[in-house]
């Protein structure tokens, strides 16, 4: 291990007294009684945000309003399984980056592999990209659907885009992009812009939250609650287990409950606050109450939603070609005539803003790695556009064998990128005592096996119907991109 690998420079310059100051407030923290100290690690809490900005997108509002608008309730239990899976491997690799304070960049293409190490960032770098697209297309599917609400006509008889289908389509995509970028410039500046931009997710996350629980409590005399909390727990498994669609439709969405860009992105937005080992058991509770609350809350909001106002028909059958759009469209008269569409569209454009400034920050931090480039303000900013071409996806799709090898990419790196983190995790010669002792270390590695194992499939079937299946039918209309 080099001081050059240690740390991000960019906060190094920041200033290390206000560090030593939280150090030692987390140390007394230790020491309170258990609300005193949950009340204080939520309150520090920020790098998990980050995650749950990049999931909470296009790709967990279709996968919700899916399984929602197929299944009612019993499917209820999956994204919380598949995120908890993610959670625990990222906790390894925040004991790996917490332990050393170096990149982990460096240290798995040292340790472990340098092809690794590259495939790992340039699946990073894929994947923001090209998942930018959809982001922008749910956003201006959205902005329409309001826009049909005050009467505008945005499409012709032939689905083709008026004139003021255009405006609207790139208007919200600007909105969105100068937004994020203020706000992802922010994050690369100072401590206090990541606390700006880390109040600024707080805020659209918790207006997310907002927007689809007053869905759900418009209707709360429909809620089956006894239904409600066997989806929760996974009464029914999988339904209709024999049908090989569900069983797909289920553990693709355990494997891909957590992006490879996601992984990528932890560990740097943990250095860029400067965290070290004294903000473990900080980092721990950042992940449960920043990441796995907010993205079981919103999903299963929407999951609800799509039961209680009727878009599920009360049988099951699989779904897979509702848009989150469509079922918008199909709450008119939730909330009065068209509140319920609406508030619903609204929560849709917020949850792709976060994901999108995600995206920016995320190839901020990867392509400095890759170039072997100093951080500094001007560089993390520059690299920070690269996904922003992702705007024109308010009006168009990839061609179909872009997102077609990127999701070979993407989703092959998952799982390998999980194996790394468990190896790494448990590399006696470089983390020393930190690998853990006993059962407890047993316990926890035992997890994380299930996730890779659990990665791995969602990988493989992933990649047969995102890749090798569309590459054996070619459909004749282009193939819309990943959507996570």
């Amino acid at each position: 291990m080099t001081e050059a690998t240690k740390g991000l420079p960019m906060t190094a310059k920041w200033d290390p007294q206000q560090l030593q100051q939280e150090i030692a407030a987390l140390e007394d923290l230790e020491r309170q009684p258990f609300l005193t100290r949950a009340k204080g690690y939520i309150r520090r809490t920020g790098p998990g945000l980050l995650q749950s900005a990049m999931t909470l997108g296009a790709g967990s509002a279709t996968a919700s309003v899916v399984a929602g608008a197929s299944f009612g309730y019993k499917l209820l239990w999956v994204q919380p399984v598949g995120m908890f899976l993610g959670v625990m491997m990222l906790a390894a690799l925040s004991n790996v980056v917490l332990t050393t304070g170096e990149r982990p960049y460096a240290s798995i293409g040292r340790e472990l592999s340098r092809v690794i190490a590259f495939l790992w960032a340039l699946g990073t770098i894929v994947a923001s990209i090209i998942w930018h697209f959809p982001q922008y297309g749910l956003a201006a599917g959205a902005a329409r659907d309001l826009a049909s609400l005050g009467g505008a006509t945005v499409f012709t008889a032939d689905q083709s885009l008026t004139g003021t289908g255009w405006v609207v389509s790139f208007g919200v995509g600007a909105l969105i992009l100068a937004l994020n970028i203020f706000m992802v410039f922010s994050y690369g500046s100072s401590p206090r812009g990541i606390r700006l931009y880390e109040w600024f997710l707080r805020t659209v996350i918790a207006l997310v939250m907002l927007l689809f629980t007053v869905v759900l409590l418009t209707n709360l005399d429909r809620v089956n609650w006894t239904e409600l909390g066997k989806g929760l727990i996974g009464w029914y498994g999988i339904p209709e287990y024999t049908n090989p669609q569900h069983v797909t439709l289920v553990l693709g969405m355990l494997g891909a409950a957590v992006g490879i860009n996601m992984t990528f992105l932890y560990p740097y937005s943990l250095l860029a606050k400067g965290w070290g080992k004294a903000h473990k058991t900080l980092a721990r509770w950042d992940l449960a109450m920043s990441m796995f609350v907010p993205f079981t809350l919103v999903t299963s909001l929407l999951i609800i939603a799509m039961t209680v106002t009727g878009i599920y028909p009360g049988h099951d059958a699989l779904r897979e070609t509702l848009k989150p759009v469509d079922a918008a469209a199909s709450l008119t008269g939730v909330l009065g005539a068209h509140a319920g569409r609406l508030v619903f569209n609204l929560g849709l454009i917020a949850m792709t803003c976060t994901a999108i400034s995600a995206h920016m920050v995320v190839c901020g931090f990867t392509l400095c790695e890759m170039f072997g480039l100093e951080y500094t303000k001007a560089r993390f900013r520059l690299f920070a556009l690269a996904p922003c071409i992702g705007i024109l996806g308010v009006v168009t799709q990839l061609p179909f064998w872009f997102p077609v090898v990127a999701s070979g990419i993407c989703f092959a790196m998952l799982p390998i990128a999980y194996f790394a983190f468990l190896v790494m995790n448990n590399k006696r010669s470089y983390l020393g005592d930190a690998v853990g002792s006993g059962f407890r270390r047993f316990a926890f590695n035992a997890v994380l096996v299930v996730a890779l194992a659990v990665a791995t499939i969602g990988a493989v079937i992933k990649i047969k119907g995102g890749v090798i299946d569309k590459l054996i039918s070619h459909p004749s209309v282009p193939a819309s991109a990943p959507t996570k």
